[in-house]
């Protein structure tokens, strides 16, 4: 398998699991007396990672999109450059508290800021920056065989 679909993979894996997480309760803290204010009742899952439902729906969807990208390698590429594009802008929304819950329907504050932008360059990396034949697991070493 090469590195470009088993991070599709991975992280499809990941996301797909974390909302599933967050609709347990078990797994949440409220939010500090300081946090933003939501139009939807939300928690931290972890007691770190500020959640609710609408977030968990897509934190399912784009991990399903990635478990489903992993099947092709050109797929997988759109899923890593899409997910760097969306994740850069959630993290800098983070920063705006007129952006930071999306107009009060999805969290986007304290920690999930950091994992965002982490997201973003992981998948910045993956998707336009490592080179293809990295991408494809191939070795990048010439090819010597070949004479002039």
């Amino acid at each position: 398998m090469n590195i470009l679909r088993t991070f599709t993979l991975a992280l499809g894996i990941i996301y797909f699991i974390v909302g599933i997480l967050g609709f347990f309760p078990g797994l949440m803290s409220a939010p500090p007396a300081n946090a933003p204010a939501m139009s939807s009742p939300y928690g931290l899952l972890f007691g770190l990672f500020p959640v609710n439902s609408l977030h968990n729906v897509v934190h399912l969807i784009l991990g399903a999109w990635g478990i489903l990208a992993y099947r092709d390698i050109e797929d997988s590429r759109l899923y890593a450059r899409s997910l760097a594009v969306i994740y850069a802008v959630l993290g800098v929304f983070g920063f705006i508290p007129a952006l930071n819950t999306i107009f009060g329907l999805i969290p986007l504050f304290g920690h999930d800021i950091w994992l965002h932008l982490l997201t973003a360059a992981a998948a910045a990396y993956v998707g336009y920056m490592m080179p293809v034949t990295a991408q494809m697991g191939h070795a990048t070493q010439p090819d010597k065989s070949r004479h002039v």
